[in-house]
């Protein structure tokens, strides 16, 4: 089965209000620090493209978001890039079922073309330093390890 990374019902991959629920669950997968609630008016906020610095595509099978991945225009210096500014993929994640079926790769697909019409020339990601899967996964995706870096704070 040849994967895609699409919305339902729509011919581009960018998440729809239909994938509101979807999204707010597999937000949740990615992201368990805030509740569903909020995770759902994320994903509201997110279909609704009410920044346009902001893009959320979908890949779905047999009619089921199968996963997720956002990408944000960042303008900010981030390690490792040269230019400015830079599509950066905030998160990816695709149901355990729909693993190695090639949904990341679409959804990955879909966020270069994204960072392309924004007139971005790389494309980067971060994870944190024990997600081995994600290094992994990133590797694969074509991505190159740039920096390995732990952040500090100290409360005033």
């Amino acid at each position: 089965m040849r994967s895609t990374a699409r919305s339902i019902g729509a011919d581009d991959p960018a998440a729809a209000a239909a994938d509101v629920e979807a999204l707010a669950e597999l937000r949740l997968a990615l992201w368990p620090d805030q509740p569903l609630a909020q995770r759902r008016a994320e994903a509201e906020e997110r279909v609704a493209r009410s920044d346009p610095r902001i893009e959320t595509f979908v890949a779905v099978a047999q009619d089921e978001v199968a996963g997720f991945a956002e990408v944000s225009l960042r303008s900010d210096y981030v390690n490792g890039c040269e230019t400015s500014p830079v599509a950066f993929l905030e998160g990816i994640f695709v149901r355990p079922s729909g693993r190695r079926r090639g949904f990341g790769r679409a959804l990955v697909a879909a966020v270069e073309q994204w960072g392309r019409e924004q007139g971005c020339t790389e494309l980067a990601s971060d994870a944190l330093l024990d997600n081995n899967q994600s290094h992994r996964f990133h590797g694969g995706a074509g991505f190159e390890e740039t920096d390995r870096v732990v952040y500090f704070r100290k409360p005033l």
